[in-house]
């Protein structure tokens, strides 16, 4: 190990950046947060770094570096581009025995600054000991997309009852114990979820010992159209901490592999005339893992709001008193859409877009016609495949032009996404000389001539 990571407590505290330009600014924000005072040597100082000096109620010097500049500096930053003048207050600092960090110089550093994750009180910095600075940024990158914000309110929560649980429990094993409870619990369930008040008034009950038997919490959590990266952060979040999960069919492989390795998976996905398990049973199963206090993660394609019968999923577990979050997700209308290359709404083309769903509850496709055939809407059609020769035939019988343009997608945002393209005439005859399989969704208006000009995602297989 070349660099030992130490966090320093600057508030209030003198430092010294030699450098008023672009480099010194960005040392001098980071020090600034930090709660330091600024004394900034620079024969030019920049108006944002001269403004963060005086946020900071420190003191420019418009002149050039002396070696007196470090009396009473407790941590010197040289800053500039000229490399005899950092090497300079280098050996100056050293002499010294105060801390130095020379910037893109780590062979003149005896302190370094990490790539850093502020999730304050909680901060984790990531070092490559000069070695590898680009690399450590986006190690950083990838910690930020892992812990959100509310990390930050947790620890701070933590913070706030930290000397109570002390005094309750003198003894280090149990305060572990009992935070690990905390940190791993419904309490960090509430707060990350922003339940602030909720949290606290838990921790307090945990505390005095009022604390209710642990029940479980469901999550009813949208993966999106299938591509991994359109995840929500909270969705990865509750994915990797559930007891359980519950998965439909529409939700891809490589989203279930995100999943906590050790978590008990069950397939409860529907196509047409063919459901693993039907909804009442789903919904009981729900209530049923709550109560045994597992956390269940109900994973479904696209958003749960959105023709994914998470409104029916809530209502039996509000019916019996069982906790649940919902996450939304990327519905397929506006993934799928965009990876086609369709905009939804185009101020030439379309000024409003309507959800319907292709197959309703009784097997039909029995739509409201005339509501649907607006020349300035774009329509899209959920679970449209096996009636789309009588939606594009009623389309047209209501008032749509023949003409209009029509698209099915298959598979959107993944690496088989398939797109076809063309009217509401001819679009049935095409898909039906294709072999096409669900999922997908079916785009009618004028944008989908768009797609010519603006797709930008082509999966593995051919588009026609």
């Amino acid at each position: 190990m070349e660099f030992l990571p130490l966090f320093h407590n600057l508030r209030g505290a003198q430092v010294l950046v030699v450098g008023g330009g672009e480099i010194a600014l960005r040392k001098s924000r980071l020090l600034a947060e930090a709660g330091a005072v600024l004394r900034v040597v620079a024969p030019e100082i920049g108006a944002e770094v001269r403004e963060l000096i005086e946020r900071s109620g420190g003191e420019q010097i418009l002149r050039g570096y002396t070696e007196s500049d470090l009396n009473g500096c407790v941590l010197i930053i040289a800053a500039t581009d000229d490399e005899p003048l950092n090497a300079q207050v280098s050996a100056d600092a050293r002499q010294r025995g105060v801390p130095v960090n020379v910037v893109d110089a780590p062979a003149l550093c005896s302190v370094i600054f990490p790539a850093i994750v502020d999730r304050s009180p909680l901060v984790i910095a990531v070092s490559s000991g000069g070695d590898a600075p680009v690399l450590a940024r986006l190690i950083r990158a990838k910690l930020e997309t892992w812990i959100p914000p509310t990390y930050g309110h947790l620890a701070g929560l933590a913070a706030r009852f930290r000397h109570q649980v002390k005094g309750l429990f003198p003894n280090v094993q149990q305060r572990r114990a009992f935070w690990e409870d905390v940190f791993q619990g419904p309490i960090a369930d509430r707060q990350l979820a922003g339940q602030g008040a909720e949290a606290e008034r838990l921790l307090r009950a945990k505390i005095d010992g009022d604390a209710p038997p642990t029940t479980g919490e469901v999550y009813l959590v949208g993966a999106g159209p299938g591509d991994p990266d359109l995840l929500t952060f909270r969705a990865l979040r509750l994915m990797q901490q559930a007891d359980v999960v519950l998965y439909d069919r529409l939700v891809a492989p490589a989203i279930l592999d995100l999943c906590r390795r050790d978590a008990d998976r069950v397939y409860v996905g529907k196509q047409r005339a063919d459901h693993a398990l039907p909804q009442d049973q789903i919904n009981q199963q729900l209530v049923d893992l709550a109560k045994q206090g597992k956390r269940v993660v109900r994973l479904k394609g696209g958003d749960p709001f959105i023709f994914g019968r998470g409104g029916e999923e809530i209502e039996e577990l509000a019916a019996h008193g069982i906790p649940f979050q919902v996450v939304p997700g990327i519905t397929a209308a506006s993934g799928c859409a965009a990876y086609a290359g369709i905009p939804l709404t185009h101020r030439d083309h379309a000024q409003s877009v309507r959800f319907v769903t292709g197959h309703l509850k009784n097997g039909s496709t029995d739509l409201p016609w005339k509501d649907l055939v607006s020349p300035s809407q774009t329509l899209v059609l959920y679970m449209g495949l096996i009636g789309l020769p009588v939606i594009c035939e009623q389309l047209i019988k209501h008032g749509r032009s023949a003409d209009t343009p029509a698209a099915l997608i298959q598979q959107g945002t993944t690496v088989n996404q398939r797109v076809f393209t063309g009217t509401l005439a001819n679009l049935p005859q095409l898909v039906a000389e294709h072999e096409v399989h669900a999922p997908t969704l079916v785009i009618v208006g004028e944008v989908v001539k768009l797609r010519e000009k603006l797709a930008w995602f082509e999966g593995a297989q051919a588009t026609v």
